[in-house]
């Protein structure tokens, strides 16, 4: 259950970027995303602690932090048209790899 916990705590990780730069674009809606960030955030902690209970404290942290990056990389590119260069595509590569590793580890 740990695991289904940290994977939660993630993709709402990914939300409260996604709400700030919503927010950034948006003028008349800027309160609501705003507040849609916090709520991501507070979400996304109280899983991490969730999360916590059986999963290493380092472990959770780095995929929990990974799983926020990668998202906000990739929502970045698809909905605001961030750069996508090789060596961009590769770093994230390289966290993939990371939390795979983390996840394959014996704790």
């Amino acid at each position: 259950m740990g695991w289904i916990y940290l994977l939660l705590a993630g993709v709402c990780e990914i939300g409260w970027p996604f709400g700030l730069k919503m927010a950034q674009l948006s003028g008349a809606h800027r309160l609501v995303w705003i507040i849609a960030a916090v709520l991501a955030m507070a979400v996304s902690g109280v899983l991490l602690y969730c999360a916590q209970k059986t999963i290493p404290m380092g472990t959770a942290y780095a995929v929990w932090t990974g799983i926020g990056a990668i998202g906000a990389f990739v929502l970045g590119i698809i909905c605001f048209k961030d750069p996508v260069g090789m060596l961009r595509i590769i770093s994230v590569t390289l966290i993939v790899l990371g939390l795979i590793g983390l996840k394959l580890a014996p704790s």
